[in-house]
């Protein structure tokens, strides 16, 4: 790796409060429609707890959420994404870990006492944000004298069709073209009547419920532990190795599953699926490993999946990785591995296999293994099983359609116990 992508020097980031862990995230997604009533967009409201503050920090976690944990293929397509944001929140580094062309940024304008300076001030984030081609929505206070400076920057302008009346809607739309180039959307409308004068006027993008109210969609999640997580910070504050960060993400399943969700969700914008961890790290680079770990940490608290399920799943991993050793190619070991670590998926996620696969890319291999116990680690995979069971018939049966001898997969299964045991010691 090279050294010009550092991580920042700080401390390890602490958790903030009012971030919780959960086994559901639960995410609010409204449809933006044109005037045809299709979907244009989503804006997306975090719904994991009752009372949820409207943070910098849960701004990040409902973006790292709908892009990590809720897969964002399933939660938005390939629509564009509305995210409401706090000013702190704009500054923040997950910004810098999805694609700008995926989302549209709700910026509020300032509270009661904001003075003309501290409007002023905003601008160097909003020119920067643009600058890497994030798209700024704000409300229609934006319109007001004192945000003047501001309109340039808006891509959207969202007219709130419970504040003012129809016979003021020409007043509004005219004025909002004349001062900008932000395209107008009229949210909150619900009448046939609001939408039908909206539309007269040239309004092209809606949004409220006469179109649909918001639906929940829940996401199960898996998390690893904050100390494999802070352990990963560590390694890429040292700038260690790829080998080195590839060896921590094959000792805990969930990290390494939760990377590769991330990595290719629609919002991180690559072209091509990622399939192995190597390649990960690679694409990602130091930096945003970094920020990414950091994020992973606040949204995460002590406990995780179960200890033994992922120990079980660490030592599935090594196993398929060794008995693979001596009779597929090199190449192949790398995929045997993740056939192994991913095969207690549906145990962590509490859902079937096929379902818990969907959300990350794999080679087909390890899918067909997996889902339907077929291909050519579909016996490896068996064989570890049996390892496990106690059940002397399906280990013999197993260990002779590989031809490898008692002996071999004894000795292999004591080198993957071993090894994952030393794992967990260096903890």
């Amino acid at each position: 790796m090279t050294t010009n992508d550092n991580p920042p020097a700080s401390s390890t980031p602490a958790l903030p409060a009012g971030v919780e862990d959960g086994q559901v995230a639960v995410i609010a997604r409204q449809a933006i429609v044109n005037e045809q009533r299709d979907v244009f967009g989503y804006e997306l409201f975090d719904r994991s707890t009752a009372h949820h503050a409207h943070t910098a920090a849960s701004d990040a976690a409902l973006l790292f959420n709908a892009l990590s944990y809720a897969g964002a293929e399933a939660l938005v397509g390939r629509k564009t994404v509305f995210i409401n944001c706090t000013h702190d929140s704009l500054a923040g580094g997950h910004l810098e870990l999805i694609h700008p062309d995926k989302v549209v940024l709700e910026v509020p304008t300032l509270g009661e006492g904001a003075t003309a300076a501290d409007v002023e001030e905003r601008l160097p984030t909003f020119n920067a944000l643009r600058q890497r081609g994030f798209r700024l929505a704000f409300n229609q206070n934006l319109l007001r004298r004192a945000y003047a400076s501001w309109l340039p920057s808006a891509a959207f302008i969202k007219l709130d069709m419970q504040t003012f009346a129809l016979s003021d809607a020409d007043t509004l739309v005219r004025f909002a073209r004349a001062h900008t180039q932000a395209q107008i959307v009229a949210e909150k409308v619900e009448t046939s009547e609001q939408f039908d004068r909206m539309r007269e006027l040239g309004v092209r993008l809606f949004q409220g419920f006469w179109f649909a109210q918001p639906q929940l969609v829940q996401a199960r999640t898996i998390r690893p532990t904050q100390a494999t997580i802070i352990q990963l910070i560590n390694l890429v504050r040292q700038q260690a190795s790829t080998d080195e960060i590839e060896e921590l993400l094959k000792k805990d399943p969930t990290l390494s599953f939760n990377l590769l969700r991330f990595i290719n969700s629609s919002g991180f914008g690559l072209s091509c699926e990622i399939t192995s961890f190597r390649h990960a790290v690679m694409i990602l680079g130091l930096k945003k490993l970094f920020r990414w770990a950091a994020l992973l940490l606040t949204t995460t608290r002590a406990g995780g999946t179960p200890p033994a399920v992922g120990q079980t799943a660490v030592v599935r991993g090594r196993l398929m990785e060794l008995l693979t050793a001596e009779l597929l190619p090199p190449e192949e070991s790398d995929n045997a591995f993740v056939v192994g670590v991913f095969s207690l998926l549906d145990v962590m996620l509490g859902q079937p296999m096929e379902k818990a696969l969907a959300s990350v890319a794999l080679p087909q291999p390890v899918v067909d293994a997996l889902v339907h116990g077929t291909g050519v680690f579909a016996p490896f995979l068996e064989l570890t099983r049996a390892c496990e069971s106690g059940d002397e018939a399906s280990f013999a049966r197993a260990a002779t359609a590989l031809q490898l001898s008692n002996h071999q997969v004894n000795w292999a299964h004591l080198q993957a116990l071993t090894w994952a045991d030393n794992l967990t010691a260096n903890e």
